[in-house]
């Protein structure tokens, strides 16, 4: 099938991307005197650390400076068919047509315009038959739920500057193993607290392969074959190495490890039938988070986050504050769902209520306070970054960042068949 287009992103950063521009291409002005315009091109040497972030202050001071038309072609990137995924959102771009379903009133977020239809209809087709034929992840009564899931509308939203659906599909098969380990491990397909542990050791080892002696190794290979989890692990694993470099890997294995060490968080407290204090809540939730996801943007992109750039402070705190805003995204959308289903749920506005002894509604727009907290410390901190570190690929990394967290809002609001909104306003 041939690759449609790629649609434009709509940036997280809209207050400050004309500010981001101006200063990269001023500093870069003030730099091509002593090093040349084909040095500004092609960017800084690998750092050992990012320059201090830029204030708001320098940064709206260097929008009243005019760049050179060269420096300005330079920097502006490529162009042409196929790169408009590349920028953040240009001004001239008409308004998003209204989505589906209801976005949470007073929650920050950006509207998107419904993603590429067929690139979704692609994506939807190959994950399914990824799901039912090669690693038969699911039995024939769950159909219904694999297709209210809308994975492919939900990865294509995500990652609208991914270059190809081969690409996309590196995300989706992800997202797909990884929800199986969460609903048939922890959640309600037979999920349980007890012995979460010991199940999660064996499924991370089908992302981190064991290195054993060669009497046992047989038998580890063999377990990797006995689940849905384990089997969907494993080969969505297979495929993200095909295109991800070693560096990405021990990335994406890293943030894994992370996701599973929260998982064992909530059921501990689950198990206690324990109530945490909302800042213990929102640490645990840390790590239980979507950070796997949007880290991997630049595999699923084509290209690469260096290893040094990656590890700055500076950028795990941007993936950070992005992963925490869209997990709390996650736990507002759900929460009528997740007060439906048996048992207590934990989620955000439930410990609130509990901890702070407020009402239900009270405690849920507090939570709406929080998620939009988290939201502008994540744009701010990226546009501090993006201003401070003019390196091609750490801007291109943000930007899908960026994209990621509004995608996941997207699919969140309009996914109608899994979450609808309590009665509170």
């Amino acid at each position: 099938m041939p690759n449609p287009e790629l649609s434009p992103v709509q940036s997280s950063l809209p207050g400050a991307a004309s500010h981001f521009g101006a200063h990269v291409l001023a500093e870069a002005e003030a730099e091509a005197g002593a090093r040349g315009i084909k040095a500004a091109a092609e960017g800084p040497p690998p750092v050992p650390s990012l320059p201090a972030a830029a204030s708001s202050v320098d940064v709206a001071a260097a929008g009243a400076r005019t760049p050179t038309a060269e420096l300005r072609r330079i920097l502006r990137g490529p162009s042409g068919l196929g790169t408009a995924g590349l920028y953040f959102a240009r001004r001239e771009e008409p308004a998003p047509a209204p989505a589906e379903g209801r976005p949470i009133p007073g929650l920050y977020h950006h509207p998107l315009p419904e993603p590429d239809s067929p690139r979704v209809e692609e994506v939807s087709r190959r994950i399914k038959a990824w799901a039912l034929d090669e690693v038969d992840l699911y039995p024939d009564d769950w159909e219904d739920q694999f297709d209210g899931f809308s994975v492919g509308r939900y990865m294509v939203a995500c990652h609208p500057d991914a270059p190809t659906v081969d690409h996309l599909m590196l995300a989706t098969r992800l997202m797909v193993a990884e929800n199986a380990v969460d609903d048939c491990y922890c959640e309600d397909h037979g999920g349980s607290p007890i012995g979460l542990g010991g199940r999660l050791l064996l499924a991370h080892t089908a992302l981190d392969p064991v290195h054993t002696t060669k009497e046992y190794q047989p038998q580890w290979a063999d377990s990797l074959q006995s689940d849905a989890p384990r089997r969907a692990y494993r080969s969505a694993m297979e495929y993200f190495l095909q295109e991800a470099s070693a560096s990405q890997a021990d990335r994406f294995r890293h943030d894994m490890a992370r996701l599973h060490m929260g998982y064992l968080a909530e059921a501990a407290w689950a198990q206690q039938d324990h109530v945490p204090e909302v800042w213990e809540y929102l640490a645990m939730r840390q790590f239980n988070n979507f950070r796997p996801c949007p880290t991997i943007t630049d595999t699923v992109g084509g290209y690469e986050l260096p290893a040094d750039l990656h590890a700055q402070p500076a950028v795990q705190r941007v993936i950070a504050l992005a992963g925490n805003a869209t997990t709390i995204v996650n736990d507002l959308y759900s929460y009528t769902k997740e007060l439906a289903s048996p048992g207590r749920h934990l989620n955000l506005p439930v410990v609130l209520a509990e901890r702070e002894g407020t009402s239900d509604r009270a405690a849920y727009l507090k939570a709406v306070e929080v998620h939009n907290d988290l939201m502008r410390d994540f744009e701010a901190e990226a546009a501090a970054l993006a201003a401070a570190c003019p390196v091609p690929s750490v801007q291109r990394f943000l930007r899908g960042v960026a994209a990621w967290v509004d995608g996941n809002h997207y699919w969140h609001q309009t996914n109608t068949y899994r979450y609808s909104l309590p009665d509170f306003w």
